[in-house]
């Protein structure tokens, strides 16, 4: 049975079992979002900087990168972590559905494994991280590890 999780603040490792849950608040992704992004990293690709020549594209409307995605919801997930989040340590990623400027996400983000490390004061969780649209439509997924304070040290 799944458990829903109120983000109200960082949670602790031992807040974290597995199968619980929560949602992030939303945030759409704006044309400047986009013109930022790209500058900043130099993703000058057509598909992110052409906004006039969309019938050759294979994607109309404006393409957000995938990266630009990501970061997002790594920022809406933060709350989740403030003051708790000790490392992010890997990911695997996918992106499932393209995101066009004027998208509205959310981050839908479930426990799936978790163990104690060997300091008494940390845990490690991972999550599935299932970033969706203003229409319910997973864009991307992604499965963070992270490690996690101890609300008390060797707390499980």
């Amino acid at each position: 049975m799944s458990q829903q999780l109120l983000l109200s603040g960082g949670f602790h490792y031992e807040d974290l079992a597995l199968g619980a849950w929560f949602v992030s608040r939303a945030r759409t992704i704006t044309e400047t979002d986009l013109v930022n992004f790209v500058n900043l990293s130099w993703l000058n690709e057509e598909l992110f900087t052409d906004a006039h020549d969309r019938e050759r594209m294979a994607i109309p409307g404006r393409v957000v990168p995938g990266a630009l995605v990501y970061a997002c919801a790594e920022g809406l997930v933060t709350p989740a972590m403030m003051g708790t989040g000790l490392a992010f340590l890997n990911a695997t990623l996918d992106v499932s559905a393209p995101t066009l400027v004027g998208d509205t996400i959310r981050v839908r983000c479930e426990v799936i494994e978790r163990r104690l490390t060997s300091r008494a004061d940390r845990g490690l969780v991972r999550t599935r991280n299932a970033v969706l649209n203003q229409r319910d439509e997973t864009l991307m997924t992604y499965t963070p590890l992270r490690m996690m304070r101890l609300r008390t040290a060797g707390g499980a």
